[in-house]
C-alpha cells in the first residue's frame, strides 16, 4: 500500500485513474466539486438536483471527463453528516469504485478537510479497494494502488497511521477469507509467531494439545477432540519500553474456530462454507495486536486466541456430555454447536491467570444477534459498566459500532444445568446472544470484561470484514493515555 500526501495542486489537473472528489451535501457546491462542475458544464449541480448524488456517507456519482480535466474519470462522494466515520465511509465507496474500475492511482481532492477527514477517507479507499485472489488461477493485476490526498490538512504520520490500520484490516480479511485447508489452527499459530517475528517487542507462542491437557483446558479440547487437526491457544504479548499504565494490562481474546460444521448438532448444508470465517474475532484480534504493537503504542497487551475445527466424527462431543473447564467449572453439552463460548470459556479463564486487568473478546458466537441487530451493530455486553461505556465510545471513534445488550442475573436460569455447573446450551428459545455471554461470565471472575458478538458485522457479503480491529486499536489508544 502506498499513500501520499500533496499539499499543492490543482486537483483538475492532477494525473489519475479516477479523481475522487467529497462534497458535503449541506454545501455541496464548493471548493474541488465546485470547481469540476464548472469543468465538467454544470454536471455536478444536474446530479445533486437530479437526486443522483445522495447525501448519505458513500452515496457517488461517477463521471467522465469531457476535456475539463486532467483524470479520465472523477467520482463525486458525499461524507454525508457530520458523524464520526462519514469520511472514512466516503472513502471506502471510492475504493470500491477504484477497484471496479481497475484504478491503479487514485487523487482525492481533499481540500478543506480537517486533518483526521483526510487520514479517514485515506483509510477508506485503501479498505473499499480490498480483494481477495489468492485462489484465482488469473492473476491479479500488478498494477499496486497508490493514493494521493491532495490540498488535505493530513500530516504524513497521520496518512502512514491510516495506512497501518488499512494494512491491519487487510489482514483480519485474509484470515478470515482464508479456506480452512490452507488456515487451520496449527498455521494461524504459525501467521502469529511470522508477524511477531517482524515487531519489536512482541512475542507469540501457541500452547499444542499436551499443553492444554496439563493446563485442564477442557473445553477447547472437547471442541478440538471430533477433528484430526490439533487445537492451538494463541497467546501474543507485547511489552513496550515505557508502558503508561504499568499495572494495566489490556486483554483482546478471539474466537477462532478455523472451520464450523456444528459437530454432532451439525448446521444446515446451505451457506455452510462460509463457516470457515467462524475465526474472524481471532483474526480481529491478532491483527489488532500487531497493529498496536507496529504503531509502538506504550500499553501493555495480552492476547489469547483458542484455535480448532469443530467436526462431527466418532470421537467428537455429543450433546449431553459432561466436561470440565480450565478454571474447574464443570459444563453439560446440550449443543455442540455451541462450541464458541467452550473455547473462549478456556481463553478467558487462562488469561485471568495471567493477570488481565481489562479483557474484551471477540466471537461471531450466535445467528440470534443477527436477527436482534442486523449488520450495522455488534452486541456489546459487560460485566462492569464503565469499560463498558468505554468499549461502546471506542466503537463509536473507529466506526466499528456495538450496541449495549442487557445482562441480569435473572438470565442466568438459562445457562443452569440439572448434572453439571453449568450447560452450554438452553432448550429454550430465547435471549441467545444473552445467555451466551451470561455462560461468558462465568469465567471471568472479577475482571472488567467485555464480550462483542460480531456474528452480524464480521462477515457481509460472503466475506470477511475486519470488524473490530480499529475498536481494538482504539481501546489501546485509550488506554495508553495517562489515566
Amino acid at each position: 500500500m502506498r499513500t501520499r500526501l500533496v499539499k499543492t495542486g490543482d486537483p483538475l489537473a492532477a494525473k489519475a485513474d479516477l479523481l475522487v472528489v467529497p462534497t458535503s451535501p449541506a454545501n455541496p457546491l464548493t471548493g474541488p466539486a465546485a470547481a469540476l462542475d464548472t469543468a465538467l458544464g454544470g454536471a455536478v449541480a444536474r446530479a445533486i438536483a437530479d437526486e443522483e448524488l445522495g447525501k448519505e456517507p458513500g452515496s457517488a456519482v461517477l463521471m467522465h471527463s469531457t476535456g475539463g480535466l486532467e483524470a479520465p474519470r472523477a467520482l463525486v462522494v458525499s461524507t454525508g453528516a457530520d458523524e464520526p466515520d462519514a469520511w472514512r465511509r466516503a472513502g471506502v465507496a471510492a475504493g470500491r469504485r477504484a477497484s471496479g474500475l481497475g484504478a491503479g492511482r487514485v487523487v482525492v481532492a481533499a481540500a478543506g478537510a480537517s486533518e483526521q477527514q483526510a487520514a479517514e477517507i485515506a483509510e477508506g479507499v485503501w479498505r473499499g479497494s480490498y480483494s481477495d485472489r489468492r485462489f484465482k488461477s488469473e492473476p491479479a493485476s500488478k498494477r499496486a494502488l497508490e493514493t494521493v490526498v491532495l490540498n488535505g490538512a493530513g500530516t504524513k504520520a497521520g496518512l502512514e497511521r491510516a495506512t497501518s490500520i488499512a494494512e491491519a484490516v487487510a489482514l483480519a480479511r485474509d484470515l478470515g477469507n482464508a479456506p480452512s485447508n490452507h488456515l487451520t489452527p496449527k498455521l494461524l499459530a504459525e501467521q502469529a509467531r511470522d508477524m511477531a517475528k517482524e515487531i519489536p517487542g512482541l512475542k507469540a507462542s501457541a500452547l499444542g494439545a499436551s499443553r492444554l491437557e496439563r493446563l485442564g483446558a477442557g473445553a477447547l479440547r472437547a471442541v478440538a477432540q471430533g477433528s484430526q487437526e490439533p487445537p492451538r491457544l494463541i497467546v501474543l504479548r507485547y511489552e513496550p519500553e515505557a508502558p503508561t499504565r504499568p499495572h494495566e494490562l489490556l486483554t483482546f481474546v478471539g474466537k477462532a474456530v478455523t472451520f464450523d460444521t456444528g459437530g454432532i448438532s451439525i448446521k444446515p448444508s446451505g451457506g455452510m462454507e462460509e463457516m470457515k470465517m467462524d475465526m474472524a474475532g481471532g483474526a480481529a484480534a491478532l491483527a489488532a495486536t500487531g497493529l498496536v504493537a507496529r504503531l509502538g503504542l506504550p500499553v501493555r497487551l495480552l492476547t489469547v486466541v483458542p484455535a480448532t475445527e469443530n467436526m462431527p466424527s466418532g470421537t467428537a462431543i455429543k450433546p449431553g456430555d459432561v466436561i470440565t473447564a480450565l478454571n474447574g467449572r464443570t459444563v453439560e453439552i446440550i449443543n455442540t454447536d455451541a462450541e464458541g463460548r467452550l473455547i473462549l470459556a478456556d481463553a478467558l479463564a487462562y488469561a485471568v491467570r495471567q493477570g488481565a486487568t481489562r479483557m474484551v473478546d471477540l466471537a461471531t458466537l450466535t445467528g440470534a444477534i443477527v436477527v436482534a441487530i442486523g449488520d450495522v451493530y455488534a452486541g456489546l455486553f459487560g460485566n462492569d459498566g464503565g469499560w463498558t461505556e468505554t468499549v461502546r465510545a471506542a466503537g463509536e471513534r473507529s466506526g466499528d459500532l456495538v450496541w449495549p445488550m442487557p445482562m441480569h442475573e435473572r438470565y442466568h436460569h438459562l445457562v443452569e444445568s440439572k448434572v453439571a455447573d453449568l450447560a452450554n446450551a438452553s432448550n429454550k428459545r430465547q435471549a441467545g446472544p444473552v445467555y451466551a455471554a451470561e455462560f461468558l461470565k462465568e469465567f471471568v471472575d472479577e475482571t472488567p470484561w467485555c464480550h462483542l458478538d460480531v456474528a452480524g458485522t464480521a462477515m457481509g457479503d460472503g466475506g470477511a470484514t475486519g470488524f473490530g480491529v480499529g475498536l481494538l486499536l482504539a481501546l489501546a489508544e485509550g488506554l495508553a493515555e495517562p489515566a
